[in-house]
């Protein structure tokens, strides 16, 4: 202050014509000695706990500079408010402060702690430190700072695992029970809001229960502390601070300035009387007379001694931060004095100077407080400098402990604070690991891609589990709170991170089912051929005429025509096999049908034809008229067939309504009428055939062929109607499967049913197939 105000004094620029004088007084750190000191500042009295230095005495201020508690800036604002007398305080950094309604007289050259807060809220969310612990000073300080950190973190996932906070009162149980609780947590990293002396303390109980892995964010009440940094018992336990400092700048001619301080050039000013006694280990020559019984051990100082190669933290100016506060302070009233002093209007009546000008012995506090809102200038460093109601732009420096060859730590400057803007050098932070790696401190770890979060009941936000993604959903980020679901056509891969394209599914030949229903359909065609070949072989027994020969090889060629249609529904479904399937299987069968139904109807039709005046019924069951009987049933299917292909016929399709990585690729049906006519048709046949063979049953002979065609009939109405619902039910190509395996079980079952016992006389029981013996009743 002394030096700030002795280079105004020198400027003939800043208020020429007037010299600054000063008094300054010592509150010992108690707010009501602050106050009795302000009062008496204000009043012109000279009285105080410690007169440190003075150029004028007994004439009243008209601007305080001070003072360095927050607290103690509260009580004075509440008295001199309504006095208008301006505050210009260096070091309270209380958000509550800046409330120009309540302190409308309060300055300050320090940012409010809300910019110090949201730095270091900052660096937790930029360095991912989401699991963090705070031990915070029992005030005001302590309690607005978290709150801030709390609401500048709030929904960025940082979620606080303790808030410890201590009392200088208790502080050595507070310490104590703060350490174990750093102790005891998840948390890496600690946040802490105190003085230095208590954040000494709580470092010492870690370094008793040896508790060096944490990472501790300092704020600006701690962070450049020579007294923790040079003190060894707890420099393993404190490297790697990284901390929130009061800007630092250079006072250009200060460090000469200090340099130059002799005793017996200030013989009032005690402080350096006592840094020379101790630094010398002599007493200056003024204050002999005075020397109590302890200082007149000394030798007296020889009058050589001397500052110049001195180098102490006292004499160390690379690093000015609350000096350079007072110096930006006595700036400010030097320029609001030399704005109310200045006369713009020089050249006016002496009436308007006497409203635009004030004397320099006639200064009243409001006038200076309504030029000090005003103050916009550059200091002597070319730094632009103005107040925002109460407070100054926020700067700040961002430093790291680091480790020197010695074993105590050395404060290193690795980046700054503008406004809201942080410019961090991160490669150049050494950590608590003591190496470059940033520690990591989370409750959980983030969730992987192909994953999400999910909370856990109870806990806070921070701590979660990671749920993989279900099927055809994906998360591609680290982090994601939802899984994101594929589009229609897409699918999740295996790792639940990216959509794909879903693969193309239908039954092909080259799978197993395909394979098995193929040779299943094979072995049917070789088995009818057979059988085919057998009854051609042995066309003139009396077994094969005696079972309509014509109709039998008409039958088993339809069955052959059976078991190959199903062979035209596997493979990739296309525009002329969806139509061609659906007509082979249709005809196919109505041919097979009509056969039986013909043979059924010709059995009647012979067995009644024996009883007396029924002899003309035969001629309606000739050769001529059985053939033309199955043509008429198997037109009517061919009609309803092409009618339905060529209106709305079925057409390749993928089915996007199965849930899975594949895609079925069928043929859908775009009229369900017509399909649904074409199986109509087949049953009706088949019941009505069914219900023919059921009648002639019982008629009399050894080979009655009607009970043949009953029970095939049976398995036949039995297996469709069994399809339908496993048709509907069936996801995919098992579609398809389901329907070919209708098929083939109809085609067999008929097969074995009609012709294995015709067979089995044929080939093993010859003896049987004679005329006489199918005659028998």
């Amino acid at each position: 202050m002394e030096f700030a105000v002795e280079e105004i004094n020198r400027n003939s620029t800043l208020l020429p014509g007037v010299k600054l004088g000063y008094r300054i007084l010592d509150s010992c750190s108690h707010s009501h000695w602050a106050l009795q000191a302000a009062l008496s500042l204000i009043s012109g009295d000279a009285h105080s706990c410690n007169l440190t230095a003075s150029t004028s005495r007994g004439q009243p201020v008209s601007l305080l500079i001070g003072a360095a508690s927050s607290t103690t800036t509260l009580i004075l604002s509440r008295i001199l408010g309504p006095l208008s007398v301006p505050l210009i305080s260096y070091l309270a950094s209380c958000p509550c402060l800046s409330d120009r309604l309540k302190f409308p007289n309060v300055f300050r050259t320090i940012p409010s702690d809300l910019y110090q807060a949201r730095a270091m809220a900052r660096l937790a969310i930029r360095f991912h430190w989401t699991w963090m612990g705070a031990v915070v000073v029992n005030n005001d300080y302590g309690h607005l700072a978290i709150q801030t950190f709390q609401k500048e973190t709030e929904g960025k996932g940082v979620c606080l695992d303790f808030i410890e906070t201590v009392r200088r009162e208790t502080i050595v149980s507070d310490a104590r029970r703060a350490a174990l609780t750093i102790q005891a947590s998840t948390a890496r990293v600690i946040l802490i809001f105190c003085w230095y002396t208590d954040v000494k303390k709580v470092f010492l109980e870690l370094a008793k229960l040896n508790v060096t892995d944490r990472q501790f964010l300092a704020s600006e009440a701690w962070s450049t502390s020579d007294d923790l940094l040079r003190d060894l018992a707890i420099s393993k336990v404190a490297r790697g601070v990284l901390g929130v400092a009061i800007r630092s700048s250079l006072i250009p001619g200060f460090e000469n300035y200090l340099r130059s301080l002799h005793p017996n050039r200030r013989p009032d000013d005690e402080f350096l009387q006592e840094f020379w006694e101790k630094k010398f280990g002599c007493r200056p020559g003024a204050t002999q007379s005075h020397a109590s019984s302890q200082k007149a051990s000394l030798p007296p100082c020889s009058g050589t001694e001397s500052l110049e190669g001195v180098q102490n933290h006292f004499t160390d100016t690379s690093q000015l931060r609350v000096a350079y506060n007072v110096y930006l302070a006595v700036y400010a009233a030097a320029h609001a004095l030399h704005s109310l002093l200045s006369c713009p209007d020089r050249d006016s009546s002496p009436g308007n100077n006497s409203s635009t000008c004030s004397s320099p012995k006639h200064i009243k506090p409001i006038e200076l407080l309504q030029h000090l809102n005003k103050v916009n200038v550059t200091t002597p460093q070319g730094e632009r400098f103005y107040f925002q109601g109460a407070d100054i732009p926020a700067k700040y420096d961002l430093v790291n402990w680091q480790n020197t060859p010695e074993g105590s730590l050395k404060l290193v400057l690795i980046g700054r604070v503008d406004g809201f803007d942080l410019h961090l050098n991160q490669s150049a932070i050494q950590w608590n690991t003591g190496s470059n790696q940033v520690p990591v401190s989370v409750c959980s770890e983030r969730c992987p891609p192909g994953t999400r979060l999910a909370n856990r009941k109870g806990e806070p936000l921070c701590c979660f589990d990671c749920i993989p993604c279900a099927e055809g959903e994906i998360s591609n980020k680290t982090g994601s709170l939802h899984c994101e679901r594929c589009p229609s056509e897409f699918w999740s891969n295996v790792e639940r991170t990216a959509c794909i394209p879903r693969q193309l599914d239908f039954l092909s030949f080259d799978e197993t089912l395909g394979i098995t229903l193929t040779t299943v359909a094979v072995s049917g065609v070789a088995v009818t051929t057979a059988v085919f070949v057998v009854f051609i072989y042995y066309r003139q027994t009396p077994m094969v005429r005696a079972t309509n020969s014509e109709l039998s090889f008409l039958l088993l060629l339809s069955l052959k025509l059976c078991f190959l249609c199903s062979l035209v529904f596997i493979g990739r479904p296309s525009v002329w096999s969806c139509r061609f399937q659906q007509a082979a299987f249709g005809i196919s069968f109505v041919l097979c049908v009509s056969c039986l139904l013909v043979k059924t109807l010709v059995v009647l039709a012979v067995f009644r034809s024996a009883r007396p005046g029924a002899g003309a019924l035969i001629k309606w069951f000739g050769p001529g008229q059985q053939r033309g009987s199955v043509c008429l049933f198997t037109s009517i299917q061919i009609i309803i067939c092409a009618t339905w292909l060529s209106l709305s016929p079925p057409v390749p399709k993928r089915n996007l309504g199965f849930q899975g990585s594949k895609v079925t690729l069928e043929c859908a049906m775009a009229s369900v009428v017509g399909f649904s006519l074409v199986l109509g048709y087949i049953g009706l046949l088949a019941c009505t055939c069914l219900l023919l063979a059921f009648l002639a049953r019982k008629l009399p002979d050894n080979f009655n062929e009607a009970k043949l065609i009953t029970f095939s009939m049976l398995i036949f109405c039995a297996v469709w109607i069994a399809f339908v619902p496993a048709y509907v039910s069936s996801p995919g190509k098992y579609v398809v499967a389901v329907e070919i395996f209708a098929i083939l079980a109809s085609s067999f079952g008929l097969l074995l049913c009609i012709f294995a016992p015709k067979c089995f006389i044929i080939l093993l029981r010859p003896e049987k197939n004679t005329k006489k013996h199918l005659m028998a009743r």
